[in-house]
């Protein structure tokens, strides 16, 4: 018999999803993780009862958290992925032929070795590519000693409670940002603006004070209710942020890759605002 699971992340809004079944409900030393079947989402993971992402709509998130950032750099050897557990990210960072190494940083182990059993269609065999170098630890204390150098780099993080909190302060940003190479780029997730400003708000704070271009861009995914969510985008060099349709659509054909959402006329749209996020923004 199905049930509703009702996701209380914002004071005065709430997300209901129905559960037909669920496949997993456990916890780990740092949070509860369940997985439950919905009609139209498919597979559904929540993270202390936040919705973290489904198998139906994933993509729109990971590919534009993946591909743009990549993209746009057009060189990226070293990817570092801060978080990202459940295996989206890197699977479609791993889709990029010219990269040569994926660190990922993921605090609670726990999460991915659920993924693989429940989560399969999500991460597929990301986990077993020789690039990957999966470092269980809290990203903020990474990013804190990290003496290697990333092309790029994307905090694939929870919202800022809980384990996932420290990931979305000035602190941490200026340590992440000593983890790029000359040139690289930083992007993040930022929750949907309209019903956490806050997010969107103090990081492009941050980012100004800390790269020569800072900005964020735009997509609409389903599962996080509320308008288009937006990705802070920050790097040293603003070129990156200004490369041509024409390139990246050679880019995209040399990368060689299927896409659902990201396209490169989506890539160059995603980062003109409307009003109220740019007024937000500042």
């Amino acid at each position: 018999m199905s049930d509703w699971r009702i996701e209380k992340l914002h004071h005065d809004f709430q997300l209901g999803l129905k559960a037909d079944t669920v496949h997993y409900d456990s916890e780990t030393a740092h949070q509860r993780l369940v997985v439950f079947e919905n009609d139209t989402f498919g597979r559904v993971l929540t993270l202390d009862s936040v919705v973290q992402t489904t198998e139906k709509d994933e993509f729109i998130y990971h590919e534009m958290l993946a591909h743009l950032p990549i993209l746009a750099h057009g060189a990226a050897r070293k990817v570092l992925i801060i978080g990202g557990g459940d295996g989206g990210m890197l699977e479609e960072v791993l889709k990029h032929r010219g990269v040569e190494k994926v660190t990922q940083v993921e605090i609670d182990a726990g999460v991915i070795d659920f993924s693989k059993q429940y989560l399969s269609s999500i991460c597929k065999d990301a986990y077993d590519d020789p690039r990957l170098d999966l470092v269980i630890a809290d990203g903020a204390d990474f990013v804190a000693t990290c003496e290697e150098r990333y092309d790029v780099a994307i905090v694939d993080s929870t919202d800022p409670i809980g384990p996932g909190e420290v990931l979305f302060t000035d602190t941490f940003y200026g340590k992440a940002k000593n983890c790029l190479a000359e040139g690289g780029i930083l992007v993040t997730q930022n929750g949907v603006p309209f019903l956490q400003s806050d997010e969107l708000v103090n990081t492009m704070r941050a980012f100004r004070a800390l790269f020569a271009d800072a900005a964020c861009y735009l997509a609409t995914v389903p599962t996080y209710a509320g308008g288009p969510m937006a990705f802070g985008w920050g790097s040293d060099d603003p070129a990156k942020r200004q490369v041509s349709q024409e390139t990246l659509e050679q880019r995209f054909r040399d990368a060689g890759i299927a896409t659902r959402y990201y396209n490169p006329a989506v890539h160059r749209a995603a980062f003109a605002l409307p009003t109220y996020i740019s007024e937000m923004v500042g």
